[in-house]
């Protein structure tokens, strides 16, 4: 029994640091984006993306993945819509009519929705106190940070909408990847098909908009490190380590670390472009790091 707890206790932490590592990625990827824009719109990316870490993925394991029940692949083809296609989708529109700041503070609220879900699909999680006590507190300090960036916050009703329903989209994906995980699925095999469904998505959106793809260009030596690095490791094995850590820790835990994005883009850019940290950036790290501590004390490990 105690051997079976210390294997239980050292899963949940490689859990946490599955998730950690992950959302160290995810807040870096800015910097290959806004390299592949000057030449690439948001679909051929996400495209170009997809398609790279479904290829990786299939390399690793291409057996095919055997549903227990037709439902299930129903759940699978869902997540993979909602979290690899239209996440992405309605947050790269969003941020076309609003600003980064406006859709970096909705987006930090994601925490709440997936919380809201989990106790309405689910009903594994109860709203508490200490939970409110630290949106609030990580909220005040995504606030802080965003506004330091940009003269004000100036909302888009349209824009803001749409970063609202990604979040929500992002709630439902959490949800559908933790019912798929309790089914004995293999991580890799229901990432791959999730990549799949989403990949089909996209497509969609550049067939719509009349958009080709150029190889050559996405081959070159200025783009490829950069696809390289979105596709490789910043959508398979980030999604993997992610759906890894919603099987471990369970989605409330792993969306709490979402509002150290903001905290890790300022120490990558104070340690790579040389950018510092003012009073205002140190006030807001501090009041998001209290509102994670708070929510996961009250939590529990």
């Amino acid at each position: 029994m105690q051997e079976i707890q210390v294997i239980s206790v050292k899963r949940r932490l490689l859990g946490h640091l599955s998730v950690l590592l992950t959302m160290c990625v995810w807040a870096t990827t800015y910097v290959s984006t806004k390299v592949l824009l000057t030449s690439f719109t948001p679909p051929q990316i996400l495209v170009i993306r997809s398609a790279l870490a479904l290829l990786v993925l299939s390399l690793i394991n291409p057996k095919k993945l055997v549903y227990q029940q037709k439902r299930d692949r129903v759940f699978v083809v869902l997540a993979g819509f909602c979290g690899i296609f239209l996440y992405y989708f309605l947050e790269n529109t969003a941020l076309i009519y609003s600003s980064a700041s406006n859709v970096g503070v909705i987006v930090a609220a994601a925490p709440f929705f997936i919380l809201l879900a989990s106790r309405l699909i689910l009903k594994e999680e109860k709203l508490k106190k200490n939970y409110f006590i630290g949106l609030v507190l990580s909220m005040g300090g995504i606030v802080l940070l965003t506004y330091e960036s940009s003269a004000q916050l100036a909302f888009n009703p349209f824009g803001d909408l749409l970063a609202l329903l990604a979040i929500m989209v992002w709630a439902l994906y959490t949800v559908l990847t933790r019912i798929i995980g309790r089914k004995g699925y293999s991580n890799l095999l229901v990432t791959r098909s999730m990549f799949f469904y989403g990949l089909l998505g996209h497509l969609l959106v550049l067939l719509v908009q009349g958009e080709g793809l150029d190889v050559n260009l996405a081959a070159s030596a200025p783009y490829l490190p950069h696809f390289l690095f979105l596709g490789l490791v910043a959508s398979a094995v980030c999604f993997l380590s992610w759906n890894f850590g919603l099987r471990t820790i369970g989605p409330i835990k792993s969306s709490f670390y979402l509002y150290l994005s903001p905290i890790i883009t300022i120490a990558v850019a104070f340690l790579f472009l040389g950018e510092r940290m003012s009073r205002t950036d140190a006030v807001g790290t501090g009041l998001i790091l209290a509102g994670l501590l708070i929510s996961e004390y009250h939590r529990g490990g």
